[in-house]
C-alpha cells in the first residue's frame, strides 16, 4: 500500500520528514498569480527596482520571461487555479513575439515623444524666466524670490523628473537635462510584496479527518504512545488514519508535540575563581600528548606549574594516562616545593580519580576543577603547552620514551631559568618563585636611572620608574570576578551635602 506524503496546513504537499521539524515545500502559482506578479514586476521596473522585487519575492528573472510568454500567447487569461497551463503553439510564441516587439516599440516612441516635449518646455521655460530676472535688473530685489540659479535649477530638476517618470533612463534623463544623477534622490517606497495564496489540494485532510487522528492519539490506549508507535498499531487494528509524518503535523498545529521521556538536568558547574599573591598557593597542573615515531602512539607528558610564578614545578612523562603516576608525581612535587592551597586540574580521568582526590584530601588541599568543555578555565597549563610545542626546537617526533623524557627536562630547566615570561614583568619564573626577583628590578631600575642622567630629554620629568611591561603583578588570578559598576546614585546619596 502506498502511504502518501506529508500535507501542509493548507493542503498542499509538503517535502517535510517525520519527525517535529521538517523542510520548506515547493512553491507553485496560478495564472492568477503568475498575471498578478508580472503586474507588480512591470511596476518595479518602472520605478528601477526590478532586481530587488525580485529577490525580495524569491523569484528568477527567467520564471518573469516564461510567464511573459504565456500570457501573450493567451496562455493565462480565463485559467482556474490548478488548470494545465501547457505550452503555447508555433502559431502563438509568433504571436507572442510580436506583441512583445510592438510593445517594446511603443514603449521608446512614447519615451522620445515625452522627452522631446518635456526637453522643449523645459527650456522655454528656463529662457524666459532668465530673460525675465535679466529685465529687472536695477530694481530693487525681493527677498521672497528665488535667485536665479535656483530657478533654473528647479526647472530642470522638474524636466528630470518628468523624464524619467516617463520610463527613460535616469542616464538618459541626465544627458538632456545636464543634471547629474545624483542630483535627484533615487530612494523610492517600497512596493508590499504580494502574499502568495496557495490552492488547496484535491488530498488534503478535512477537518474531521484531522479530528479523528487527534481523538485517536488522545484516547487512552494511545495517548503514551510515540506517533510513530501509534501509526503502528492503529494498522495492526486495520485502521489507517494518516502517515506518522501527517500525525505529527496534525499534533504540531494544536501544540502536542513536546519532548516528554525523562532526560538528565545538569546543573551548570560553578565557574572556578581562584587568586595567588605569592608562590606555593596554587598550582594548576595538566597532561598533554607528545608524539612518537608510531603512527597512533603518544607518550603523556604530565606537567604541574605554580600560577604565580609561573615555574614548573613537576614534569613526569609515561607511556600511558594512569592516576597512580599522576599520585606519584604530586608526592615528589609536594615535598620539594610544599604543600600549596589549591591544586586546580581539568576534568580528566586522571584529574578526578580516586587515587588523586584521596592524595589531595589527606594533604587537607582544597581541588579545584575547570567547568566541562570550557579550555580558559586552566589558561596557565594551556599557556605553557603553548610554549612548548610552538617553540623552535620542538621534535616533529619522538624517538622513544627516554627522549620525550630527556627533552621535557631540558625545556622544564630553560623554562625555569632562561626564559623572560611576559606575565610577571619579563622575569624569568625561578627567580619569581624563590624571591630573587626584587634584585633583578633594582637593576633593572638602577640602568634606566643611569640612563635617563645620561639622556634626560628621553624621559619623561620625575624619578624613573619600571615600565608596565617590566612589572610583576601582585596577584595571578583564575577567572578573575568583574568589579561591580559604581552606582552614579549610590554615589550621590553618600556625597556630602555642601556647607
Amino acid at each position: 500500500m502506498t502511504v502518501p506524503g506529508p500535507v501542509a496546513q493548507d493542503g498542499s504537499m509538503s517535502g517535510k520528514e517525520p519527525g517535529p521539524a521538517g523542510g520548506r515545500a515547493r512553491r507553485s502559482f496560478t495564472p492568477a498569480q503568475k498575471l498578478e506578479f508580472l503586474a507588480r514586476y512591470e511596476q518595479a521596473v518602472q520605478d528601477r527596482e526590478g532586481g530587488a522585487w525580485l529577490r525580495r519575492e524569491g523569484l528568477y528573472s527567467s520564471s518573469i520571461t516564461q510567464w511573459r510568454k504565456e500570457r501573450d500567447a493567451g496562455l493565462l487569461q480565463g485559467r482556474a487555479p490548478g488548470e494545465s497551463v501547457g505550452r503555447p503553439s508555433a502559431e502563438q510564441a509568433e504571436i507572442a513575439r510580436l506583441k512583445r516587439a510592438l510593445e517594446v516599440s511603443e514603449r521608446k516612441r512614447a519615451t522620445s515623444d515625452a522627452a522631446l516635449e518635456i526637453g522643449g518646455k523645459s527650456l522655454r521655460a528656463l529662457g524666459d524666466d532668465l530673460q525675465e530676472r535679466g529685465t529687472s535688473r536695477g530694481r530693487a530685489a525681493d527677498p521672497a524670490c528665488v535667485s536665479p540659479q535656483g530657478r533654473a535649477r528647479q526647472v530642470l530638476i522638474g524636466a528630470y523628473r518628468a523624464l524619467t517618470a516617463a520610463g527613460l533612463s535616469t542616464r538618459a534623463a541626465s544627458t538632456v537635462t545636464g543634471l547629474p544623477r545624483s542630483a535627484e534622490p533615487r530612494d523610492r517606497s517600497r512596493a508590499t510584496p504580494l502574499r502568495q495564496v496557495r490552492a488547496r489540494p484535491a488530498n488534503a485532510l478535512t477537518p474531521s479527518e484531522q479530528e479523528a487522528i487527534v481523538q485517536a492519539l488522545t484516547s487512552e490506549d494511545l495517548v503514551d504512545r510515540a506517533p510513530a508507535q501509534a501509526y503502528a498499531l492503529l494498522l495492526e487494528q486495520g485502521r489507517y488514519l494518516g502517515s506518522v509524518s501527517t500525525i505529527y503535523r496534525v499534533l504540531r498545529e494544536r501544540k502536542q508535540v513536546l519532548e516528554r521521556r525523562r532526560q538528565a538536568r545538569h546543573p551548570a558547574k560553578k565557574r572556578p575563581e581562584l587568586m595567588a599573591d605569592g608562590p606555593c598557593q596554587v598550582f594548576s597542573w595538566d597532561i598533554t600528548k607528545l608524539r612518537s615515531r608510531i603512527k597512533g602512539v603518544y607518550y603523556d607528558a604530565y606537567v604541574m606549574i605554580d600560577i604565580y610564578s609561573r615555574m614548573i614545578v613537576g614534569v613526569h612523562v609515561h607511556a600511558r594516562e594512569n592516576c597512580e603516576l599522576a599520585a606519584e608525581m604530586m608526592r615528589e612535587v609536594f615535598g620539594v616545593h610544599g604543600i600549596p592551597h589549591v591544586v586546580h586540574a581539568d576534568r580528566g580521568t586522571a584529574m578526578k580519580s580516586k587515587s588523586v582526590t584521596d592524595l589531595l584530601q589527606d594533604l587537607d588541599i582544597d581541588p579545584s576543577y575547570s567547568r566541562p568543555k570550557i579550555s580558559n578555565d586552566n589558561p596557565y597549563s594551556e599557556a605553557n603547552f603553548r610554549t612548548l610545542k610552538y617553540s623552535p626546537w620542538f621534535p616533529e617526533y619522538f624517538t622513544d620514551l627516554g627522549h620525550a623524557r630527556q627533552f621535557m627536562d631540558d625545556f622544564a630547566a630553560w623554562y625555569n631559568a632562561c626564559h623572560h615570561h611576559s606575565g610577571i614583568g619579563l622575569l624569568v619564573p625561578a627567580d619569581v618563585h624563590y624571591g630573587r626577583h626584587h634584585q633583578v628590578q633594582a637593576t633593572r631600575l638602577a640602568a634606566l636611572e643611569e640612563a635617563r642622567r645620561a639622556h634626560p630629554e628621553r624621559f619623561s620629568s620625575g624619578p624613573a620608574i619600571l615600565p608596565k611591561s617590566l612589572r610583576l603583578p601582585e596577584q595571578a588570578w583564575i577567572n578573575k570576578p568583574e568589579e561591580p559598576s559604581p552606582d552614579p546614585a549610590a554615589a550621590t546619596r553618600t556625597k556630602p551635602a555642601a556647607a
